[in-house]
Parts: structure tokens; C-alpha cells; sequence
């Protein structure tokens, strides 16, 4: 039998990252009791190596093999090195599956406490009603039960705390909001700018960051150091660890458990009501259960709907809280395999090892399909870029002695531009349980169905395209395009197998991720998604976890949950 818990809960939150995070400040703050349970290990600034020269590591960060023989998908997603390894996830012990006609990567799996937010990208952008309203527009899928006036004072609240660095440009399809200073353009990547907007009327800015340009909260601004995804001493990117976590404990309201392997949500006997949640303990391989008055998913898009799906009962025989039979289904990811990269002037720039690196660069904001100009023919929807210059050194300098040093120190200037596209929701792209596969600690795992459709394979070729077509107007010279199929590398922002909707039979959740089905289960990661626009979603996955909160706080006031 498992071992009770007899604490006395308000709120059992599940995951600790971006959205978890927030539900613990939130509700802590508040003045409820609140247990967080983290699948993985606490974090802590001991175990950043941001500052860590490669000689200092046992195989000088020069042994892949090594991380892949345990991690073979992780190692795919660049960040995970000797470095991190540990911090993510062993693919070998926790795995997946996936039918052989559709290879799909879920890399970025963390087992440490703020979960992606240790290694995310920082890119943060608000959606806007051409996103939440985009079936509105061109007839495609259903528009979110929410506009972005609903939203906008919780993207605020976000903001202000988080720390974005970025610049006010007046886009109404991608909204400005609570900016620190940007950090300033090298000269390429302005000249690039400039050259985008007065040919082709794009907009190409700094990109928008979870990294501090002026001091809040006792966090430190960055120093350009360069390898975010090693961790932040100083505390200048936002990690849900050191950040909304950390307040939610200092309240004392909130209880930490790490290594909890979360099971399955368990149902009152006698109720349609969530009365817990049993989990495993990753050290001792027992099982408990932790009761509270109310819980939340917020374990990660997969993780989240693979709880539901491990949950079912007699009375939800397909899931918990699944009557309309559409939990699992419409998972999209961004496509991320167009782009391309040329060379640009030096103006003087001196390649150099060890300077400033910025923590990020460029982004160029979505220019198809858009209000007030006619449809692109070739497919629904849009995509934006992500991009930055570099300096190196001529590596492949000719000669020998004087003649290749002095050829080794001529600089080689480039940019680089990355397409990041919507997927449109479809029924066919869905995850499982796989009856025949169970992890380490005996829980049935997902099997992953994901590919490209026509709409996706349309939008990369255009993403190559225009990525030549911008790099021609801005000058480069010794142009590269590229446009692959997407699998079975995708973009890490997984999205919409709980989706929200007003129509009961057509989704999970309500506006405020509640589930339609059991007033006190919630899911505040991005399962919610109704789509998933090109913009990065974690900072509409915080700004929604916050809005949630509120409204659950309101009901649980009225006694209605």
C-alpha cells in the first residue's frame, strides 16, 4: 500500500518551471499551503559552470559519446553537454515511444528543479488577438476561449518581475510590453536591420529576453558572459529555480518535494472530485500519495497529458477529465528548419577569444498573413526568425607560418537567421499511452504520433526562401539557404493536448485551465494552447498560469471549487 501523506494541503502543484513556478509564488503569497512536487532534484548555484573552462571537465567537453550513451535523445538538443547532462532527463530508463514512419525528438526533458527554464532560450514575446482570434481571420481550426485584453495585465505583471530586455516598435500582430533597455545591435546586425526594413519593409529588433539589462529583486544584470544554458550565478536570466520557486518557499507556505515521479491524479471515491496524487519516489521506488483540497498539472505539455491518461478511472475510461475525447490530440510544435546565413563587413570588428558574448540577437517579427494585406497563397499562418551575428577567426585560413597567422586574424562576419513556424493543430498529430513500455519506476509511457502536413512543409521551403531574399537585401555575400523537414527534430515548444475551449465537446479546459470536467483539476502549462503561434510561448504559459491563479483563488473563496 503507499504511504500516506497526512500534511494538509490547499493546492498540490505539480512541476516547477515556468508556469509551476508561478502557481507556487501566487497561491503562497496568498496565504495558501501549497506542495510542489518536482520529478527531479533541487537546483542551486553550486552547480552552475557558467564561469567553467572545458579544461576543467574530466573529458574536456570533448566526449558526446559519453552524454549520448545514457541521453541519446537529449544530446541532440545542443545545450545538453558534459556540462548539464545531469540535469536532464536519462532517456534510456525514462523512454518514449513513437510509430517508425514518425521519428519525433522530445528533447529538452529536465530533471532538476525549475525544469526548462535551467536551459530555455529566453526568447519571450506577447501573442495578440491575430494569434488567439487567428480562426477569426482565415476560417482554420478554433479561436482560444480568451482575447489578449483578458491577458494584458497579467503579461504586464510578468514582465515587470521576469525582466525582459526589448524595444518598443508599435507591431500591433506582436505587442510591445514592460522592457528593460534592449541590449544594443552589433553593427552587421544593424546594417541588417536597416537594410530589411527600407527594402522590404520588415522588422527586424533586439531580441526581446528573459535577461536583465538593470538590476531587479536583488538579480544581478548580465555580463556577457555567453553559455546561459550552464546556469547564471548572478542570476541575470530568469530561471523559475532561484526566482518564483525561491519566493514561494521564503513564504514558508510552500513545501518542495523533489524527486517525485508523478503517477497519476487520484479521484475522490464518492465525488467527481480530485483528492490527490500519487507519485514515486525516484530514490526509493515506493509509492505515496499527497492529498489537498485542489491540484495542478504543470508538468510540461507531454508529461501533463501523460498524467491524465495514466489517471483514467470507470468513470473517465479514456483519461481523466476526458469526456469530450480530445485529450492527447492537436499537438503541435514549432517547425524550426528553415533559415539561412551570409557574410557581412567587418567594420573594423577583431575576432578575440573569451569577449562578451550577448546572450541573444536578433528576431524578426512575423510578415505573412497579416491584417490589411492579402493572404499568402502557399499557406495559412506565419513564422518569424531568430538570428545573430558572430565574429570568428578564419579557421580555414591558407599558408603557412606569418602568412596564415596574419590570414588566421581576418575576421569572418556572419549572420544568422532560424525560422520559427506555427503548426496548425490536427487530430492526427496525438499522443498515447503505449500499453506495451513502462519507465524504471512501472508508469506506462506516451507514444508520440507527429508530423509534417502540407500547411508545414509549405511554410519551411518560404522560410529558406525568405531568408535568402533578406540576406541578398541586406548585402551578405556567400549566402547558405536551408529547408528540411522538420522531423524528427522539432522546436521544443510543445503545445495543445488539453486544449482550452468554450464548446465542452471540443476541448479540456476553460479560459482559466480549468478542466471542464472536475471543478478542482487544473492544467497551467501549455497543453492548454487552442493553437500555438509562431512566437515562443513561455511567457504567455506564465502570464495564463497567473490569470488561472487568480480565478482559482476567487473560487475557492466562494466555496465553489
Amino acid at each position: 500500500m503507499p504511504q500516506q501523506k497526512n500534511h494538509s494541503y490547499d493546492v498540490i502543484v505539480v512541476g516547477s518551471g515556468a508556469s509551476g513556478g508561478w502557481a507556487c509564488k501566487r497561491l503562497t503569497e496568498a496565504g495558501l499551503k501549497v506542495a510542489l512536487l518536482e520529478a527531479g532534484r533541487p537546483q542551486s548555484d553550486k552547480n552552475f559552470t557558467e564561469h567553467k573552462p572545458a579544461f576543467e571537465l574530466k573529458y574536456r567537453d570533448r566526449a558526446p559519446e559519453i552524454v549520448r550513451k545514457t541521453r541519446p535523445i537529449q544530446v541532440k538538443f545542443g545545450v545538453c553537454n558534459e556540462y548539464t547532462f545531469n540535469w536532464f532527463v536519462n532517456d534510456l530508463e525514462e523512454p518514449y515511444t513513437t510509430p517508425a514512419d514518425k521519428p519525433f525528438d522530445w528533447m529538452g526533458r529536465l530533471r532538476m528543479t525549475g525544469g526548462r527554464t535551467n536551459v530555455w532560450g529566453r526568447i519571450s514575446l506577447r501573442f495578440s488577438d491575430w494569434d488567439f482570434k487567428a480562426a477569426s481571420f482565415d476560417g482554420y481550426g478554433e479561436n482560444w476561449p480568451l482575447g489578449y485584453k483578458d491577458i494584458e495585465p497579467y503579461y504586464d505583471l510578468v514582465e515587470k518581475y521576469v525582466g525582459i530586455t526589448g524595444s518598443v516598435e508599435g507591431l500591433e500582430h506582436l505587442p510591445d510590453g514592460q522592457f528593460q533597455p534592449p541590449v544594443p545591435l552589433t553593427c552587421q546586425e544593424t546594417l541588417f536591420r536597416n537594410r530589411i526594413k527600407e527594402k522590404l519593409g520588415r522588422t527586424v529588433m533586439p531580441a526581446r529576453s528573459a535577461n536583465l539589462t538593470k538590476p531587479i529583486n536583488g538579480r544581478g544584470p548580465c555580463h556577457f558572459c555567453g553559455p546561459c544554458e550552464r546556469g547564471c550565478m548572478t542570476h541575470s536570466y530568469f530561471n523559475s529555480a532561484f526566482t518564483t520557486v525561491a519566493d514561494a518557499l521564503a513564504t514558508g507556505n510552500c513545501t518542495l518535494i523533489s524527486n517525485a515521479m508523478v503517477y497519476k491524479v487520484l479521484m475522490d471515491p464518492d465525488r467527481n472530485r480530485a483528492r490527490g496524487i500519487l507519485y514515486i519516489d525516484r530514490n526509493t521506488r515506493q509509492a505515496r500519495e499527497i492529498h489537498a483540497r485542489t491540484v495542478i498539472l504543470c508538468a510540461q505539455s507531454q508529461e501533463s497529458a501523460r498524467i491524465l491518461l495514466n489517471s483514467a478511472t470507470p468513470q473517465y475510461s479514456n483519461g481523466l477529465a476526458n469526456s469530450s475525447g480530445v485529450l492527447g490530440h492537436y499537438l503541435t510544435a514549432h517547425v524550426r528548419s528553415g533559415g539561412g546565413s551570409g557574410e557581412f563587413p567587418a567594420f573594423g570588428a577583431r575576432p578575440s577569444l573569451g569577449g562578451p558574448i550577448k546572450p541573444l540577437g536578433i528576431y524578426i517579427a512575423r510578415f505573412r498573413n497579416l491584417q490589411n494585406a492579402p493572404p499568402y497563397k502557399k499557406f495559412l499562418r506565419g513564422f518569424g526568425y531568430e538570428g545573430e551575428s558572430s565574429t570568428e577567426f578564419n579557421w580555414k585560413a591558407p599558408g603557412f607560418g606569418e602568412a596564415y597567422k596574419k590570414a588566421l586574424l581576418e575576421p569572418r562576419i556572419s549572420i544568422g537567421i532560424t525560422g520559427f513556424g506555427e503548426v496548425l493543430p490536427r487530430w492526427d498529430n496525438f499522443v498515447e499511452l503505449d500499453p506495451s513500455v513502462k519507465d524504471i519506476y512501472g508508469i506506462p509511457v506516451l507514444k508520440i504520433h507527429m508530423s509534417d502536413g502540407e500547411n508545414e512543409r509549405a511554410m519551411i521551403q518560404d522560410m529558406g526562401d525568405s531568408a535568402g531574399e533578406m540576406l541578398e537585401a541586406a548585402g551578405a555575400k556567400n549566402i547558405r539557404t536551408y529547408a528540411h523537414p522538420s522531423a524528427p527534430r522539432w522546436a521544443l515548444h510543445e503545445a495543445g493536448i488539453a486544449r482550452m475551449g468554450a464548446d465542452l465537446k471540443k476541448s479540456v479546459l476553460n479560459q482559466f485551465q480549468q478542466t471542464h470536467d472536475i471543478k478542482n483539476l487544473f492544467v497551467m502549462d501549455a497543453s492548454g494552447f487552442t493553437s500555438n503561434p509562431c512566437q515562443n510561448p513561455t511567457l504567455t504559459i506564465m502570464a495564463l498560469c497567473v490569470r488561472s491563479c487568480d480565478y482559482l483563488m476567487s473560487e475557492l473563496k466562494r466555496n465553489a471549487i
